[in-house]
């Protein structure tokens, strides 16, 4: 293990990221807010903590190996929610414990978009636009980012780029170089970011809002700035911005890289774990819509649409906004929804859950087997556009399945040994695993009435949502530390 490395990767990220209590500070002067200090204090201690890691290594230069970038990643993303809970515990408002402030800091930074705080809509403008800006940061991996700028420094970023990167398959690159890889994502996102901001803008949004809220639609974050979320503006057409950008951020973002630089919307269409994320964001968004209709909980279907559309598509892409109160709607549709932020979005998106690519590859393998007892001799691999998927592959997903499973288990029966009723604890691990936000029981609207070591549980579920189960998980097996 090359931990000096390690230790002057992570020292020279904490202080890039200490950067990101700038453009708060400018936010508090610009609305004339007075809570500037909280950001100024916290950007001292996180680049004093960067300097205190780097400077000792300085000098030292060695590759990265594949086990050194998940041990960094890995630290790193709880660096990230230590820091990042610096200003929220230093600040007055809100009063943030040291629990809540670090999941408040993890929710974000993992786009989960659960909350604790209680009355948003009279928060100080400078928290407000920080608590939109790391989900952000979050969205496509802060470490992403490092890749390619730690190339300039001397660093090379393949090993963090394949740790990162979430999706069952991680050794395609769209670009021969993996710091181009890195920028051209980057592009991506900021553009699809400005294309949101810019659309909530002539929705009606105010500037302010439109850019938090794009911040927290492109990166499937949820964090909003209001206490009733999306249905505090009450418009039907910001509905339908939303519920567009949460698609796009549900997709993979090398498609849309690749849609940019072929300038053909038919790229889309030739990928098959897209052509099943938008069947089945259409296959439930039309059966959530009827049954809504059906059962007399809107008075039109033009309406059960509105509402059961926007409600699929957040919960699904795991983006987590709400525009009404899904948990309290009828019969079998709370559980619905809550499932479906077990399928997700499309590996190399900004969405959770359990990625679309997986369930496909399942499916097909599971069909396949039933083949297989009709023709027990039969060679019948599985296929994914017309060519075979490598047994390793099948292995990595199975095994993914197993482990998340055992993980969803185990943890929520810790909640309910914390005294968490047995709805409210497999909702609140459902909607934390998949980085989601919302759940139902007692965390339907927020997370502050749980006891802190239930908040605990579900920050690791966070993290091990947002990192795959792998890149955490593997910290913890001999294997790893082994020469």
């Amino acid at each position: 293990m090359n931990l000096p490395m390690v230790l002057r990767i992570l020292g020279l990220m904490l202080m890039i990221f200490s950067l990101s209590m700038l453009p708060p500070i400018g936010v508090s002067f610009a609305f004339g807010d007075g809570h500037h200090q909280p950001f100024v204090y916290a950007f001292l201690v996180v680049v004093s903590a960067g300097l205190a890691l780097w400077l000792p290594v300085r000098r030292v230069h060695r590759d990265l190996r594949l086990r050194d970038g998940f041990l960094v990643v890995a630290l790193f993303w709880v660096c990230l929610g230590l820091a990042g809970a610096t200003p929220l515990l230093i600040s007055d408002v809100p009063e943030l414990s040291f629990t809540d402030a670090v999941f408040e800091a993890v929710s974000g930074f993992t786009t989960t978009g659960a909350t604790v705080i209680v009355g948003l809509d009279d928060l100080p403008k400078s928290i407000l636009y920080y608590r939109q800006q790391i989900q952000w940061l979050g969205g496509m991996g802060i470490i992403v980012l490092a890749v390619a700028l730690l190339p300039v420094l001397g660093i090379g970023g393949m090993s963090l780029y394949k740790a990162e990167t979430p999706g069952p398959v991680k050794d395609e690159k769209l670009t021969p170089r993996i710091a181009h890889t890195a920028k051209a994502l980057w592009l991506v996102y900021l553009t699809l970011t400005a294309a949101c901001a810019l659309a909530y803008y002539v929705a009606g949004m105010e500037a302010f809002d439109a850019i938090g809220h794009a911040f927290a639609t492109l990166s499937t974050g949820g964090f909003s700035s209001y206490d009733a979320s999306m249905a505090h503006f009450q418009s039907a057409t910001i509905e339908m911005v939303a519920v567009f950008f949460m698609a796009a951020g549900g997709t993979s973002f090398a498609l849309h890289f690749v849609m940019f630089r072929q300038r053909s919307a038919r790229i889309y269409w030739r990928d098959p774990e897209f052509r099943a994320y938008v069947g089945t964001l259409a296959g439930l968004t039309l059966g959530v819509s009827a049954y809504l209709y059906l059962a007399g909980s809107y008075g039109s279907p033009l309406e059960a649409l509105r509402y059961g559309s926007f409600q699929v598509v957040s919960l699904q892409t795991s983006t987590g906004f709400v525009t009404a109160d899904f948990s309290s709607w009828v019969g079998a549709l709370p559980p619905l929804l809550m499932l479906a932020t077990f399928i997700g979005g499309c590996a190399g998106s900004t969405g959770g859950g359990i990625k679309v690519i997986r369930w496909l590859l399942v499916i097909k393998q599971g069909l396949a087997e039933l083949r297989r007892l009709v023709h027990p001799s039969a060679e019948i691999p599985v296929k994914l556009a017309a060519k075979p998927v490598p047994v390793r592959v099948m292995n990595a997903v199975g095994g993914f399945f197993a482990m998340y499973l055992l993980l969803f288990g185990a943890m929520m029966l810790l909640l309910m040994v914390v005294g968490l009723d047995q709805v409210t604890a497999w909702s609140a691990i459902a909607t934390t695993i998949n980085n989601t936000g919302p759940g139902l029981g007692a965390v339907a609207v927020h997370f502050h009435d749980i006891p802190d070591a239930a908040k605990w549980v579900c920050a690791l579920a966070m993290l091990i949502g947002r990192l795959e189960l792998f890149t955490l998980i593997i910290l913890f097996t001999p294997d790893f530390w082994r020469k």
